[in-house]
């Protein structure tokens, strides 16, 4: 069974209102080229398919086309499920259609993918709370997914509460994340390819700017012993940056996001992720490296304005999404930052560093890339001219956090 790992999408993102979904057309027709190049027969998107609760209908036209391409007209398998970004709900509207080409689409941590009938060549063999069997065309054996959406809090005291009892209710997050996967392990069979599809953060993991993360903390960490160890791969969503989870008792990688979507990303490759996995055999997994999206990259002009206009001039990085921070030892004028953007139309942000100055005057307010936490603390630390206090932010993030679950439970869009 040969199987492709993707996740973080994030349809309908843009770059400081600048729209990627060019873009993102793009990241598609090579995922569905890789698809058939490397004869695909189940595509797993671990969540965070858009960037919003209430995408915009460019986003969600990009997805269901995707989705029907993958599916190479109901011949391939087409797993996805919800990240934090996701209306679960909205995500899986689509669901009666879907399954009938063999797509699955799940919302919540306790989905039951056989709730709708299949069609064509793939078929749900078997369901249960969080788990199924699939069988797909061209493959001689099925596979046991254990699935599990964006787990929040809220969403692990509902699907525990039907079959545990209190004292697990009252566990850690990553003790009930890990509950759940190995109450769903149960049904691995040494006859079946036995995957995990899930959209969480992993202790270890290594983060970016981009996930605008809303915790801080461990309080939200899962462990990698959490995984089940008779799993020939797990497929993980959320973390940006593709990579293998240290410690963990299967196979386990974050795919991260196809394209960048933060400066602190200018550096970094993107990938898929290739398995190929049959019963009583470790699994074989190959990066695949993406080229699609303009590229991001920070300029540093250390030698000031003139050194700045000459990169524009010579056409550095044309094609790319440029942050600019120019040393200077006085005001740039509009006219200058004016010419600079016309001679580089990809240039995003002019930042100016002020000579002898560690740190950076912003000509143009910039969010992009920044946490919450990160967001606040700056301004704490321009409105009362301190750093903030520790017990301030652990008070701030708890109202953040609790007016999350607020909105979670309310299907409304993220801040």
């Amino acid at each position: 069974m040969r199987i492709l790992h993707t996740s973080d999408w994030h349809l309908g993102r843009s770059l400081e209102q600048i729209s990627r979904i060019e873009e993102q057309k793009a990241f598609i027709d090579l995922l569905v080229a890789i698809c058939e190049e490397e004869r695909i027969d189940l595509v797993l998107v671990a969540g965070d398919i858009y960037d919003t609760y209430n995408p915009p209908a460019s986003a969600e036209e990009l997805f269901y086309e995707a989705l029907e391409r993958l599916s190479g007209r109901g011949t391939r398998g087409v797993v996805v499920i919800a990240g934090n970004h996701d209306n679960p709900e909205r995500l899986c509207a689509a669901s009666p259609l879907a399954y009938k080409n063999g797509i699955i689409l799940l919302g919540y941590p306790g989905s039951d993918a056989g709730a709708y009938k299949t069609g064509g060549e793939i078929r749900v063999a078997a369901s249960g709370t969080g788990w199924f069997e699939l069988a797909l065309p061209h493959c001689e054996h099925h596979a046991v997914i254990l699935s599990l959406p964006y787990p929040s809090e809220s969403r692990l005291e509902e699907v525990l509460s039907r079959e545990a009892d209190e004292g697990i209710l009252q566990k850690a997050y990553s003790d009930k994340v890990g509950e759940i996967l190995d109450s769903g392990s149960r049904n691995f069979r040494e006859d079946t390819v036995n995957l995990v599809v899930a959209h969480l953060f992993m202790k270890g993991g290594r983060e970016s700017e981009s996930e605008r993360t809303l915790q801080v903390g461990g309080a939200w960490t899962v462990y990698p012993e959490a995984l089940p160890a008779g799993a020939h791969y797990a497929a993980l969503g959320h973390l940006h940056r593709p990579q293998e989870v240290r410690h963990a008792p299967c196979p386990a990688f974050y795919s991260g996001s196809p394209l960048a979507y933060s400066f602190s990303e200018a550096e970094h490759s993107k990938a898929v992720y290739l398995v190929d996995a049959q019963p009583g055999q470790k699994a074989r997994v190959s990066p695949i490296y993406l080229n699609c999206g303009k590229p991001l990259r920070r300029w540093v002009a250390e030698e000031g304005y003139g050194q700045a206009l000459a990169w524009c001039e010579e056409g550095r990085d044309r094609n790319a999404w440029v942050e600019l921070t120019i040393v200077t030892d006085r005001i740039l004028t509009m006219e200058e930052q004016k010419k600079l953007r016309n001679l580089h139309p990809g240039i995003v942000n002019i930042y100016p560093r002020l000579k002898g100055e560690p740190g950076m005057v912003e000509y143009s307010a910039s969010r992009e890339g920044k946490k919450i936490d990160e967001l606040f603390s700056e301004y704490y630390r321009i409105r009362m001219g301190a750093d903030i206090p520790d017990e301030v932010m652990a008070a701030f993030l708890e109202i953040v956090n609790e007016q999350d679950e607020e909105v979670d439970a309310g299907e409304a869009d993220i801040p």
